[in-house]
């Protein structure tokens, strides 16, 4: 395995995406969903791209690209059609001591993006390597399907007793326990059929059940 698995908190860390087009414009949307600041370098943006710029939720340089140092950049994506441009990028990057991605070159990046589905809180990635993105695209298509929105629901009702738990199960092995108890039971089929409260009444008789025990 050549890389590493990682998910990266960008919260208010500043992203450049170098480049204006369509692909571009799906990195930013991604970029702005992790909740990071994000800077556009380009001559000319999609009119998704502009929209975003002109209502203050992107920064953007509409200019060539040029080799200026940037106080705080932590990552930038070179998603131009132009390699020898995104090479200079990458370059620049590093310089800058920031992460980098080229798209559709994994070998000048510093990280390659995986295809995701996301669930409220639950992400699952997938990553070929860089190797075949179309194969993710239809591994992830599956996982679609597999994992709905009860998912998300599940890991919400989870999410409420956490603390609980921990303060009132003091031994790992049996907080484990009772977790693994709520997952296996047919709370996640509750759900699916929207039964929410009885999904989060049982969750709780569950985890008392383990508390007395």
């Amino acid at each position: 395995m050549r890389y590493y698995p990682l998910y990266l908190d960008l919260k208010e860390k500043l992203c450049a995406v170098v480049g204006g087009g369509e692909v571009a414009e799906r990195k930013v949307g991604s970029l702005l969903e992790a909740q990071a600041r994000v800077l556009v370098i380009s001559p000319r943006i999609t009119p998704a791209l502009r929209d975003l710029w002109e209502k203050g939720v992107i920064e953007c340089r509409a200019e060539e690209f040029v080799e200026r140092d940037i106080s705080e950049l932590f990552l930038v994506i070179g998603a131009t059609d132009d390699p020898r441009l995104n090479l200079r990028v990458s370059t620049w990057a590093r310089r800058q001591k920031a992460l980098v991605n080229l798209v559709d070159d994994a070998a000048g990046s510093d990280f390659i993006v995986p295809s995701w589905i996301s669930r409220g809180d639950l992400t699952i990635a997938i990553s070929t390597a860089g190797k075949s993105p179309a194969l993710a695209r239809k591994i992830r298509e599956e996982l679609e399907i597999q994992f709905g929105q009860e998912y998300a629901e599940l890991l919400e009702l989870l999410g409420e007793v956490r603390g609980e738990v921990i303060a009132r199960i003091p031994d790992s092995r049996a907080r484990e326990a009772a977790f693994r108890a709520v997952v296996a039971s047919d709370i996640l089929q509750l759900l699916r059929q929207g039964e929410k409260e009885p999904a989060r009444e049982k969750m709780r008789a569950i985890i008392e059940e383990r508390i007395e025990n």
